[in-house]
C-alpha cells in the first residue's frame, strides 16, 4: 500500500473557496473532500491533490471557534514561501499574475542551474516556482552562486 504524504501543508486565508478555485486554476490542483463550518459561510477543510500531493486549504477561525492558526493579512506577512517544481515557471507566474497574484521576483535563470521566481498570491502566501534545467555539483552551484552574487 502507497505512503501517504508524511507533511502536508496547511493554507490558513481569507476566503477558503476562492483560495480553491485560484490553486485549482493556477496549479491545475485537484478538488478532494471539502468542509463547510457551520455558519456554511467558511471553509473548514479544504483538500486539493497537486502531482498527487495533499494540501489542506482552511479559513481563519477564531481561538474560541478551535482556530490557532492566521492568514497573512492577519499576521501583517508570511514566514513561509512554499517552492512548486514545474516544467513551465513562465506560464504558472503568467496564470497567477492574472488570476489576482503579484510577482515578488520575476521568473528568470538563476545559478543554481533553473528558472526561478516568486509570487504573493491573492491570499498572502509566497510561492516558489522552480523548474531545474541542469543538475549541478555543489561544487558548481558555488562558483556560479559566487560569479552572480560578484555582479550583484
Amino acid at each position: 500500500m502507497p505512503r501517504e504524504d508524511q507533511f502536508i501543508p496547511h493554507l490558513i486565508v481569507s476566503d477558503g473557496m476562492a483560495a480553491l478555485k485560484f490553486y485549482k486554476e493556477v496549479f491545475g490542483a485537484e478538488e478532494g473532500h471539502n468542509m463547510m463550518a457551520p455558519d456554511g459561510k467558511r471553509l473548514m477543510h479544504g483538500e486539493l491533490m497537486l502531482d498527487g500531493h495533499k494540501f489542506f486549504v482552511s479559513d481563519e477561525f477564531r481561538p474560541d471557534e478551535g482556530g490557532s492558526c492566521k492568514t497573512p493579512q492577519t499576521l501583517g506577512g508570511t514566514s513561509v514561501r512554499i517552492t512548486l517544481m514545474t516544467d513551465d515557471p513562465d506560464a504558472i507566474v503568467e496564470l497567477a499574475v492574472a488570476r489576482g497574484a503579484t510577482v515578488i521576483m520575476p521568473v528568470q535563470d538563476m545559478f543554481w542551474g533553473a528558472r526561478y521566481g516568486q509570487f504573493l498570491d491573492p491570499f498572502g502566501h509566497n510561492w516558489g516556482i522552480n523548474q531545474q534545467l541542469q543538475e549541478q555539483t555543489p561544487e558548481e552551484t558555488e562558483k556560479a552562486a559566487a560569479d552572480f552574487f560578484e555582479k550583484q
